[in-house]
């Protein structure tokens, strides 16, 4: 249980999510502020502000922290967008990116620009992770050509490849552009070299992405001025930290960003595994996929395992064991993608063979169960890791216990080193390569998410609440966001096709028999995304999945594409479009399947936005959104269509559940408000239990006077023939339901009247202040 002492963070009562960008800039984002202040959110969350690599479309790759983005529009358009908020009575959350900065064009980023100019002298060396003891700074840009060099030039005082630029050292400019980038400081090599060769730190396996030692105080302080400085002003309310695990010392940087911002509602985007706790840090929680996936998986039917498990078998004609395929991806992560970082772990590794050092830390770091370990827990996932690492290559026992050792040791440099590998092989061999293997049931591969862990029982779901009440009331929560690999709408259609398992099995051999593919898995893949999404643009689904084929890299890969599969893969997403039966099987089970989706997702937006935490909803998501992977959820938003219909709502009847989604908007508007109009509702937590026949198909719960109610497995629960009996027990005075403006006098209410106009219900002790539809 968390001990750590934290301010107030009950100011932030819900956030929405905006990826500010060029093209939706600041003044862009300010216009929304009366909209978001209508919809019931107290806080703008916007993407990183400062200046970015040059037409970045996400602002994660900062190249001068000195300044906010040119392109978003300056620090006037901060200002303008802080005004606005204020006018609408909201406040601010920015993100940061502590753990890299971008430098894939050199000139952009000063202090990267100086580096290269001066190595080991600039007065910047220091920020940058670099290992100068093996040689030059390698920059993988080069063409994989030998002859590359030969297209080197000399203008302005630079050496330039094609669009590259890059600084000549004082006195070494004289001579050919071959002589002069030979005596530079860095080395232009093979695109190829990056992940096996390079000599700094990178954010994953992106060469784009170098990695900060935001460990050094002077490094922080420069690094974080400008962010630091708008929430001393009051011109912030929260920080949303990217990717902790990368820092060398979390703890201790956490630490100190709490002590430079003690009033800040401080969240880490720091992705624990089924049952993984957040370590005792300064913070106010998580970014909320831990949140995700307890609500995702109470619309998933457990009792669908079996059939899903056998159909993935018929269909890749092998049992697949999700341990054994994570353990094969992370170690191909480990020794592939990131060599370059196992080298410099293996150099570190004393007296055991370096090619012997390499295997057993690779080795640990694809038995780690989760993305790094934190004291006291990481102890027992490193003996953990220790006992399957030798279990799989006892070759290598004494190697492993050898190096077990060091890694036990927290003052030993491996050790330090050691975790900051093992987030990276987890990220890069299971989120963006297992994911998109194991396509058993793909609604579960979602980030923070378990895929081996089939649907949430409402008793879990329940205690995770109530503990997340009591340790962590002000985490966030969220259901998509721009890193989720399917928005909350497809997951939450997917879910349905738990309910009918045995059709789904018959539909997908009929399909994938009509047009077939040489990998069955992915194809299974792609039609569960297919049917998710539809009807989805044709350019959509075949951009899908291109990426998500080569981020499986089984039958093609980035790094080596595959002109055959890949040509076979765009002609399957072609003949859903043009063969007319396909089409018509498709489109019609998709239609068919929708209003289950519909159910599930008014019911677990409903949870997720009354459960225990601080709300986020994601840009657009307020209505039906049936977006895949980035860059496809980046996509523009409509945001004239969402405030019109937020007024039509306000001024007439419930809407229907149907196509249009307004009573998404519905749910989401009525619930925010309550949240923020009359916080005192949403002090508590205590499951509600639904007696009858149909009770397992109701999750209900009591936060302090509002209760939620939401229906889940609804092709069952029709199947059984509805509620019939089933009654819920609420509390003896009138309560009125926000969504319907229906009361209640209490006692066992009937859940068929509760929810006779849409599956989930949202109660309030009904006063003058309570707020609900004409």
């Amino acid at each position: 249980m968390s001990t750590t002492p934290r301010p107030d963070a009950s100011r932030v009562g819900a956030t929405y999510r905006v990826q500010v960008r060029p093209g939706f800039d600041l003044d862009a984002t300010a216009a929304l502020a009366d909209y978001l202040a209508g919809l019931g959110v107290t806080h703008l969350y916007s993407a990183p502000l400062l200046t970015a690599t040059p037409g970045s479309a996400h602002g994660y790759d900062v190249v001068d922290h000195r300044a906010v983005n040119p392109e978003l529009g300056g620090e006037a358009a901060r200002q303008r967008l802080l005004r606005a908020l204020r006018a609408a009575g909201l406040g601010l959350v920015v993100d940061i990116v502590p753990n890299h900065a971008g430098v894939a064009v050199p000139a952009a980023n000063p202090a990267w620009w100086d580096v290269l100019r001066r190595g080991r002298d600039s007065a910047y060396a220091s920020w940058f992770d670099v290992d100068w003891d093996r040689g030059r700074l390698l920059l993988p840009v080069l063409a994989d050509s030998p002859d590359a060099l030969d297209d080197l030039k000399l203008a302005e005082g630079e050496l330039r490849y094609h669009e590259h630029r890059f600084p000549i050292a004082d006195g070494t400019g004289d001579g050919s552009p071959r002589e002069v980038h030979d005596r530079q400081h860095y080395e232009l090599v093979s695109w190829r070299r990056g992940d096996a060769e390079l000599t700094y730190r990178r954010f994953f396996a992106v060469s784009d992405l170098a990695g900060l030692r935001v460990e050094d105080p002077e490094v922080f302080a420069a690094t974080h001025e400008q962010v630091l400085r708008w929430a001393a002003a009051g011109e912030v309310d929260g920080i949303r930290v990217d990717h902790p695990d990368g820092l060398r010392d979390p703890s201790a940087y956490l630490a100190r960003l709490r002590a430079a911002a003690p009033n800040a509602w401080l969240v880490v985007e720091k992705i624990l595994e089924y049952g993984e706790e957040l370590p005792d840090w300064p913070v106010d929680g998580t970014t909320g996929y831990d949140a995700l996936a307890a609500v995702c998986g109470l619309f998933v039917d457990p009792d669908a395992e079996g059939d899903f498990t056998a159909l993935d078998t018929h269909l890749v004609g092998r049992h697949t064991s999700w341990q054994d395929l994570t353990h094969d991806t992370k170690l191909a992560a480990a020794t592939r993608l990131l060599s370059a970082e196992l080298t410099r772990l293996a150099a570190l590794a004393g007296d055991v063979d370096h090619d012997t050092a390499r295997a057993a830390l690779a080795e640990l770091a694809a038995a780690f169960a989760v993305y790094r370990g934190y004291q006291p827990e990481g102890a027992r996932h490193l003996a953990a890791a220790r006992a399957e690492a030798g279990r799989r290559r006892p070759d290598l026992t004494g190697a492993l216990d050898a190096l077990t050792r060091r890694l036990r040791d927290p003052d030993d440099e491996l050790a330090k080193r050691f975790p900051q590998f093992t987030g990276a092989v987890m990220a890069k061999g299971v989120e963006d390569t297992a994911f998109y293997r194991w396509s058993r049931f793909v609604a579960l591969n979602e980030v923070g998410g378990s895929p081996a862990h089939f649907g949430v029982p409402p008793a879990e779901f329940h205690r995770f609440a109530a503990a997340r009440q009591v340790r962590w009331p002000a985490s966030m929560t969220t259901l998509s966001t721009h890193d989720t690999k399917r928005s909350e709408d497809v997951r939450a259609r997917l879910a349905v096709l738990s309910e009918l398992p045995g059709r789904w099995a018959d539909l997908v051999a009929r399909w994938t028999a009509r047009a077939p593919l040489p990998d069955p898995a992915f194809a299974h893949l792609l039609w569960q995304t297919a049917v998710g999404a539809w009807p989805i643009e044709r350019e959509r689904l075949h951009a899908y999945a291109e990426k998500a084929a080569r981020e499986a890299s089984a039958a093609t890969s980035w790094a080596d594409p595959d002109p055959v599969f890949e040509r076979a893969m765009h002609d399957v997403v072609d003949a859903m479009y043009d063969d007319r039966q396909l089409h018509a099987e498709l489109t019609a089970f998709a239609d068919e399947i929708a209003p289950a989706g519909w159910s599930n997702s008014l019911g677990q937006k409903l949870v997720q936005l009354a459960m225990p935490g601080v709300p986020d909803t994601y840009q657009g998501t307020e209505l039906w959104d049936n977006s895949l992977v980035d860059p496809d959820n980046r996509r523009p938003v409509d945001f004239a269509v969402r405030r019109e219909l937020l007024a039509r709502l306000d001024a007439g009847p419930p809407p229907p559940v149907d196509a249009g989604g307004a009573a998404k908007l519905l749910v989401v508007s009525r619930t925010l408000r309550l949240r923020r109009d009359r916080p005192e509702l949403f002090t508590g937590y205590r499951p509600v239990p639904a007696h009858g026949r149909a009770g397992r198909h109701a999750l209900a719960f009591d936060r302090g006077g509002a209760i939620a109610v939401a229906t889940r497995l609804p092709l069952g629960l029709a199947r059984a023939g509805g509620w019939g009996d089933t009654t819920l027990s609420l509390p003896v005075h009138e309560v009125t339901d926000l969504f319907t403006g229906r009361s209640y006098s209490g006692g066992q209410t009937a859940l068929a009247d509760l929810l006779a106009t849409y599956p989930v219900a949202l109660l309030a002790p009904t006063t003058e202040s309570v707020e609900a539809p004409s």
